[in-house]
């Protein structure tokens, strides 16, 4: 892989932001890796600008693929291209900026765009009280933004490039992925077997996040200020993304509020059907957090791969494969059919 801040890199970095930003000149003052983004690359890209719309000094991220892609994960184009449309639609997120293409560049393609304030930290978002003084407002906020996200439809040109990912065909994928491996993983199959059982007769369909959670959005004040990481977008039915902040997984610790770690679940759900217009039953909602924990499972394992794989060797790879137990052992709990678990307060 190229060093993007090697001399002759950084120039061609600058080259192109020039061109893009139609610059009499640019030059970059930090580039550096940002932590997170554990399935693609976002570094910290900041640079004055000499001439132009965007004269002075600029804080943006450039946004990469990672050494070892991810099947599920859109190309950075294809992501660049969701986040115009989110941005169109005024919903909580980056705003892009450029696309570049050309692999003479940096050797991969990458894309330019607004770096947002705020904490993203899961950890630190569920844990210390001073960034989220008004937990109820933070949980209408995200739902609120969720269901205008939700009201894109599939009828949407501009990304006619994205998978359908109903419940049956998100069965039929994660079953193929685990019928490919080596090892058996049971609790999953038994998890996919109740998916299909009790997967809804009929399924309405829009544009979804797939990886709505506490950890890919940022708070600034206490506030909603953007959403990130979209490479997992697609169509499918909304109540994937409500399943999947409610999650035991995404909750950091913070097991005791339902909601991301952040909020009791009347304080999103209240909301959410209120700006959407459609309602969460019980049942739909312990469905979709078993397809979550499954869903997560599957990424675990295909994460771990990469490291195993020697392509991309990582600690953090590494261990997040060892997380599959945990996440199998809430599949049972979800499955063994106690109300309880509806707003995930078991």
């Amino acid at each position: 892989m190229i060093d993007l801040n090697a001399d002759d890199t950084r120039a061609r970095i600058e080259a192109f932001l020039r061109t893009a930003a139609g610059a009499n000149a640019v030059r970059v003052t930090r580039l550096e890796r940002m932590s997170g983004g554990a399935v693609q690359e976002n570094w910290a890209l900041d640079a004055e600008v000499k001439g132009g719309a965007h004269a002075g000094a600029q804080r943006w991220v450039l946004r990469t693929d990672a050494q070892a892609r991810v099947e599920a994960s859109l190309k950075r184009g294809e992501e660049f291209q969701v986040l115009q449309v989110a941005h169109a639609a005024n919903l909580h997120a980056p705003q892009p900026l450029w696309l570049c293409d050309d692999m003479q560049v940096t050797g991969r393609e990458f894309f330019v765009m607004q770096r947002l304030p705020g904490v993203a930290s899961g950890h630190r978002v569920t844990r210390e009280a001073a960034l989220i003084p008004d937990r109820a407002r933070l949980a209408r906020e995200l739902a609120e933004n969720l269901a205008r996200l939700h009201a894109i439809r599939p009828q949407q040109s501009q990304l006619g490039f994205l998978k359908t990912m109903l419940a049956r065909d998100n069965i039929a994928h994660y079953r193929g992925y685990l019928d490919q491996l080596p090892a058996p993983h049971p609790t999953l199959e038994w998890g996919l077997r109740w998916c299909a059982v009790n997967a809804p007769a009929q399924e309405e369909t829009t544009f979804i996040h797939r990886d709505y959670r506490t950890g890919n959005y940022l708070v600034d004040h206490g506030r909603l200020a953007g959403v990130l990481d979209w490479e997992f977008a697609a169509f499918g039915n909304p109540l994937e993304d409500v399943g999947w902040i409610f999650a035991k997984c995404w909750r950091f610790g913070a097991k005791h509020r339902p909601v991301g770690g952040i909020a009791g679940a009347g304080d999103f759900l209240g909301p959410y059907q209120r700006a959407a217009g459609r309602t969460v039953t019980a049942e739909a909602l312990v469905y979709w957090q078993v397809m979550a924990h499954i869903r997560w499972s599957v990424i675990a394992l295909q994460q771990a791969q990469r490291h195993l794989s020697g392509v991309e060797p990582s600690l953090e790879l590494a261990l997040t494969g060892r997380i599959v137990a945990e996440l199998e052992h809430e599949i049972v709990a979800l499955t063994r059919g106690n109300g309880e678990w509806a707003t995930g307060n078991g």
